[in-house]
C-alpha cells in the first residue's frame, strides 16, 4: 500500500494502549478499546478494515465476527459492503439450531457456535477479530465454518502478536492479514 496508508496505520498504532499484567501477571494486554473510544480513530480503523477487505478479498460474501471484540467490526464492515454479518459465539449464546465446534486451549477447552441456518454451502467468508495471539479461536472458527460448508477465504485482524506465532496455527491455504503487529 502507499505512504498515506502507512501514515494511517501509524495513527492507529499511536492510539492503542497496552496494560502489563492484565488479566493476570505476565500478560501484556493490547487494548483496542482505547483506539475506538476516539471518534476519528474509530472511523480510521473502520476505513482501513474495509479497504483491506476490498483489496484482499473482493469475492467475500459474509463477514464473520468472533466473540466478542470481532463483533465490534463485523457488523459495520458487512453493512458498508452490503454483505452478510455472521456472529460466532461461545456455547449457549445463540438461539435456534446451532452447529458447535469444541477446541482445546492451553488451559482447558471451549466451544464455539454459529446458527445453522446462517451459513449456506460455498459461502465465501472472511473472519474478523481484533487480535491474533495463539490462533486458537480463529482456527476453531475456521473449522466450524468449514463444517457448515462455508469457504473461509481469509482472516483480517487489527493486531497480531507475532511472538506467539498464532498465524502458523491457521489451516494452510487461508490467508491471514493484520493491520498492526507487536512482539
Amino acid at each position: 500500500m502507499d505512504a498515506d496508508y502507512e501514515k494511517k496505520l501509524q495513527e492507529l498504532k499511536s492510539k492503542i494502549k497496552s496494560y502489563p499484567d492484565f488479566p493476570k501477571p505476565g500478560i501484556l494486554f493490547w487494548d483496542i478499546f482505547s483506539a475506538i473510544a476516539d471518534g476519528p480513530t474509530n472511523k480510521l480503523l473502520q476505513s482501513l478494515l474495509v479497504q483491506n477487505i476490498k483489496a484482499k478479498f473482493p469475492e467475500v460474501q459474509a463477514v464473520v465476527g468472533l466473540e466478542s471484540r470481532g463483533f465490534l467490526f463485523s457488523f459495520s464492515i458487512a453493512a458498508e459492503l452490503g454483505i452478510a454479518c455472521l456472529p460466532v459465539r461461545k456455547k449457549g449464546k445463540l438461539p435456534g439450531e446451532v452447529v458447535a465446534y469444541k477446541y482445546e486451549l492451553e488451559y482447558g477447552s471451549d466451544v464455539l457456535e454459529i446458527q445453522k441456518n446462517a451459513v449456506q454451502p460455498g459461502l465465501k467468508c472472511v473472519i474478523i477479530d481484533d487480535l491474533i495471539a495463539t490462533g486458537g479461536s480463529i482456527t476453531a472458527a475456521t473449522h466450524l465454518l468449514k463444517t457448515c460448508g462455508a469457504d473461509v477465504i481469509g482472516c483480517l485482524l487489527v493486531i497480531e502478536l507475532t511472538s506467539l506465532a498464532g498465524r502458523q496455527n491457521i489451516p494452510k491455504g487461508i490467508p491471514v492479514h493484520s493491520l498492526l503487529s507487536y512482539e
